[in-house]
């Protein structure tokens, strides 16, 4: 039976009830699991929550579905000689250090041999991480670069949500909710236990990822800000019911507690007709940020540029914040001013598009000394700031450690980083004000 939605269409909003059906009349009325459903569908509910939670926090989707998701042989782990696996996904056995931190970009391609076809999920490699996801508190880091399709292939993270943020080409994204089109200066939100597959219309795609193990993103309080300014609700965008009706030979990935596990079945798991619910994947276009900053003097602390945060247990901190650093205009007065593409601001040399800087916590970091020097000596005028540039930061009020890979020769740490800094000279005259 034909698939009457247009794959690309969007619905509008964030933290909405959604419906959306592929075929007229596919979901149940008045009830989500009659006798027998329309067109001879299974109901299953997705819970992105406990049942118990309060209405306000609850998540969960129902979805109509020509096959059961549970139709499938049994998990076995993955061997990673297998499937070309370089990347360890636990983040319990990590370096800590203070020193600032910077890499070069990653590699688009496989370093050892460039012919390897490597997808999104053999692409992933996790560079840093605090918590675990056995206990649903912390969040890691991932750098992905692939060069093919999932060709029926499906993953799904049983750990936490994926914030996908990518730098280099296209992403076109199956989910069981629908498909998305995500261009780099976008974002892409795929909760955990959402099955998808990622494509790559532009060839060879590179990008971070921001992993939390525990509360799901939301939009961060605006408080004396009022009720407009950062990211608004209306331009979140979740995809249409769009669904595949085949039977082939198909293989699903899970990550479960940092390792991947391999199951096979006998069709698509993305036969979705309908859905209806507020458990859904969702994309943004960092352009519509609408930027709050200072016209008198001083800077604005860059939470103000926060896009999506995962709050911890403690009022005030976040377990990961997604913040951007977008053009906008710098009219202050009397004051001192992971890159998707451009020259970041703060930083005039080495920190460049793909690549990827870490600062730990309590150790000194800011602007270089080229930066300070040109900043301090300028004439003071209203001027636009990052202009064709979008740097990004995910933020956490935890300790973040490094993994093996991100200390490995397989990526290219700046070792004279360190010295961005050394050029700030004193300046101090004990007779001058």
């Amino acid at each position: 039976m034909p698939n009457k939605a247009d794959p690309y269409d969007y619905m509008e909003g964030f933290g909405n009830h959604f419906t959306s059906e592929a075929l007229q009349d596919a979901l149940p009325k008045g009830q989500n699991t009659p006798q027998k459903c329309s067109y001879g569908l299974y109901a299953e509910q997705l819970s992105g929550t406990a049942f118990t939670v309060d209405r306000k926090n609850n998540q969960r989707s129902w979805l109509y579905r020509i096959r059961p998701s549970v139709c499938h042989q049994p998990f076995k782990k993955l061997d990673p000689k297998d499937h070309h696996i370089t990347s360890k996904f636990s983040i319990s056995d990590v370096y800590y250090f203070p020193n600032q931190t910077r890499w070069s970009p990653f590699n688009l391609s496989d370093e050892k041999n460039e012919k390897t076809n490597i997808n999104f999920i053999h692409g992933l490699h996790t560079l840093a991480g605090a918590g675990d996801p056995i206990t649903k508190y912390g969040l890691a880091i991932h750098i992905y670069c692939a060069n093919v399709n999932m060709d029926n292939t499906a993953f799904y993270n049983s750990d936490g949500d994926f914030l996908i943020v990518p730098q280099h080409g296209k992403l076109d994204i199956t989910t069981e909710f629908g498909r998305l089109m995500v261009s780099p200066n976008e974002i892409v939100v795929i909760p955990r236990g959402i099955r998808y597959a990622i494509n790559l219309p532009d060839g060879p795609s590179r990008g971070y990822v921001l992993e939390i193990f525990g509360n799901h993103f939301e939009l961060p309080d605006l408080g004396p800000i009022g009720t407009n300014g950062l990211a608004s609700s209306r331009d979140f965008m979740s995809p249409v019911a769009s669904f595949e009706d085949k039977e082939c030979d198909f293989t699903i990935i899970n990550k479960y507690v940092g390792q991947l596990f391999i199951a096979k079945q006998d069709h698509s798991p993305f036969d979705v007709v309908a859905w209806h619910g507020n458990y859904v994947p969702y994309k943004y276009d960092l352009e519509k940020f609408n930027t709050i900053n200072s016209v008198s003097f001083d800077h604005i602390d860059p939470s103000i540029f926060t896009v999506l945060t995962s709050k911890s247990a403690f009022p005030g901190t976040a377990i990961a914040d997604f913040v951007i650093f977008p053009p906008r205009w710098a009219v202050q007065e009397h004051t001192f001013m992971g890159l998707i593409y451009g020259v970041y601001e703060a930083k005039a040399e080495g920190f460049l598009p793909g690549g990827a800087s870490l600062h730990s916590i309590m150790t000194p970091h800011g602007p270089d000394s080229v930066t300070f020097e040109r900043a301090s000596n300028k004439e003071l005028e209203p001027v636009r700031v990052a202009e064709g540039t979008m740097a990004f930061m995910f933020e956490s009020s935890l300790i973040l450690g490094v993994t093996e890979w991100g200390m490995s020769n397989q990526v290219h740490i700046q070792q004279d980083y360190w010295k961005a800094w050394q050029g700030l000279k004193s300046h101090f005259d004990a007779n001058k004000k």
